[in-house]
């Protein structure tokens, strides 16, 4: 069997007295897309936020393409790892946040090549070639000397979508990536996103659009209160759950139309 990418061990996250992630394991194989759903503080963007390296876990361990994420083990001792070393990992992986969290004074060609040049200090004349390229693959392409504040909100998301991408990470993880959108706005992003699995980019996503999620993923997962509730194929968790917590969580967000878009 191949092995998977991502695997997630009895994980487990705590602010003070609260337990944001109980005991999480699961595994996400390449060119999977998982998208996890739940109510907000039910731990889906802690989760995520530790595969980046955002937020440190208390307990358990993650791996990313066999690789311990921020420790390393000499015999049985696990020492952590330089914050270098963190960000050589994160390397990996490429975020894209609910906000678009642009560089107001950069147009979207030099916030695509930003980090190839400075993180990975590649050439500008190949960074800028493959940053045209990808503001060409999220639909971009007449925008590529567009400052962020001449973009919409969903262009802004595709852009850095396209920052992401240009890292060259193994795996994408996208928190929510569609809620500060206007919703005549949201579609345009799914697309890309789309497209992306389509190619077979492993994808973790946060997600309230069950619709995407239905045509989307190869597996969803439910959580609540830290812990994975349900997992499984979309047509068993989002349309034949077993779990009554679930079933409770559909029908609330079924029951708000605004809240599910294709």
């Amino acid at each position: 069997m191949t092995p998977p990418l991502v695997a997630i061990r009895n994980v487990a996250v705590a602010f003070g007295p609260f337990k944001a992630l109980r005991g999480v394991s699961l595994d996400v194989a390449p060119g999977q897309v998982l998208c996890l759903i739940g109510a907000s503080g039910s731990g889906k963007t802690t989760l995520l936020r530790t595969v980046n390296q955002l937020v440190p876990v208390d307990g358990g361990a993650i791996y990313v393409d066999g690789e311990l994420l921020g420790r390393r083990r000499e015999g049985d001792t696990l020492h952590v790892l330089s914050e270098a070393e963190v960000a050589r990992q994160r390397m990996s992986t490429g975020m894209v946040f609910q906000r678009f969290n642009l560089f107001a004074h950069m147009t979207a060609l030099q916030n695509v090549m930003e980090g190839p040049v400075q993180v990975q200090r590649r050439r500008p004349a190949e960074a800028r070639a493959e940053a045209l390229e990808l503001l060409a693959r999220v639909g971009l392409a007449d925008k590529a000397g567009n400052y962020p504040a001449q973009l919409s909100g969903g262009q802004q998301q595709r852009v850095a979508i396209a920052r992401a991408l240009a890292m060259k990470p193994k795996l994408m993880l996208f928190d929510e990536p569609t809620s500060a959108l206007d919703p005549e706005l949201v579609g345009e992003v799914l697309a890309v996103m789309r497209e992306l699995a389509r190619s077979g980019m492993t994808m973790m996503v946060v997600t309230h659009e069950l619709g995407f999620a239905r045509e989307v993923a190869d597996q969803v997962i439910y959580m609540d209160a830290g812990a994975i509730v349900e997992a499984g194929p979309p047509a068993q968790v989002l349309g034949s759950p077993r779990e009554a917590r679930t079933r409770a969580f559909l029908s609330a967000v079924i029951s708000s139309p605004a809240k599910e878009r294709a």
